[in-house]
């Protein structure tokens, strides 16, 4: 049975805050991928994109997550690409019930229009490389165990099915 829960999605819909949400209703262990590696090398993460580049960032952010899934009793937040990476996205289905929180691209606009540290989004067409990064992914995305349309839900109606989900697996099991 899997016992982990992982969160994968396009950045600024909101995996960070739900897995927080979860790990408090829950009682599990909560990773955000994306702030342990900005903890380790004490920068964010468009300043690494900036310094050592997306290549080095991809690396890192895969040796940090299969460490994090050797954790039992844990809520991993992914970063926006790195279900995208196969290693990562087999060992996450393998060893987690995955939740690929969707929201439409109109709404994640809107949320990350004012962001300056999301270093693969240029504020001036911002709308269109949303739509290029969701394209590009919405495919793998899909192979999350189960996708949540979050656009009208609020964090506690998301977690809430998240949970209710998650217990009707285990109950299955």
């Amino acid at each position: 049975m899997k016992n982990n829960l992982a969160l994968t999605g396009m950045m600024g819909v909101g995996k960070s805050t739900v897995g927080k949400a979860l790990s408090k209703r829950l009682l599990m262990d909560f990773s955000d991928i994306d702030k342990i590696i900005e903890k380790k090398l004490e920068m964010t993460i468009q300043k690494i994109f900036e310094k050592r580049g997306e290549t080095f960032f991809r690396e890192l952010e895969e040796k940090t997550t299969l460490k994090e899934l050797k954790k039992k009793n844990i809520i991993i937040s992914l970063g926006g690409g790195s279900f995208i990476n196969p290693i990562i996205r087999k060992n996450i289905l393998l060893n987690c019930e995955c939740f690929w929180l969707d929201l439409d691209l109109a709404l994640l606009e809107k949320r990350l229009h004012k962001s300056k540290k999301r270093p693969l989004l240029d504020g001036k067409n911002l709308r269109k490389n949303l739509e290029t990064i969701y394209n590009k992914r919405s495919k793998t995305y899909a192979a999350a165990d189960y996708k949540i349309n979050c656009n009208k839900l609020n964090i506690k109606l998301i977690t809430n099915k998240i949970i209710k989900l998650h217990a009707n697996n285990k109950a299955l099991s």
